[in-house]
């Protein structure tokens, strides 16, 4: 299994935030210069290989990625699109003892969500990491 934890983990030692401005789960109080770490819902059948759960080699972990960074706009969107490079840039990965054997991005750029309800500016960047299963 590739726990959120893990995820954010390999997200804050990107270096994009500080490493207390990376979480998972719910934040009441946002920070500015933070990156959230979501599961993201998804729809349709378990990718189970023939043979049953002993014969499928890998699975998917899909995530939301929230950049919930500044009350400027020109900011956050280059720290969205730093980040979206940085993504687009692997060439390999193994996050905890979990070997990565895809990261695919599931929007073409980062995607700007506005701003919250104090004028902080967000993107959202969705991908899927597909895993070595243990």
């Amino acid at each position: 299994m590739l726990a959120l934890y893990d995820i954010r983990q390999y997200i804050s030692s990107l270096g994009i935030a500080a490493d207390d401005n990376v979480y998972i789960g719910k934040l009441d109080s946002k920070k500015q210069k933070s990156i959230g770490v979501y599961s993201r819902p998804t729809s349709g059948p378990a990718n189970i290989a023939i043979g049953g759960l002993e014969c499928t080699t890998y699975d998917t972990k899909p995530v939301s990625l929230l950049i919930h960074w500044s009350k400027s706009k020109d900011e956050a969107e280059r720290t969205a699109y730093d980040l979206f490079e940085k993504l687009k840039s692997v060439t390999s990965l193994t996050i905890g003892d979990t070997h990565i054997n895809y990261l695919r991005l599931m929007v073409p750029e980062p995607q700007d969500v506005g701003t919250d309800d104090d004028g902080v500016y967000e993107y959202v960047i969705w991908l899927d990491f597909i895993y070595q299963r243990k």
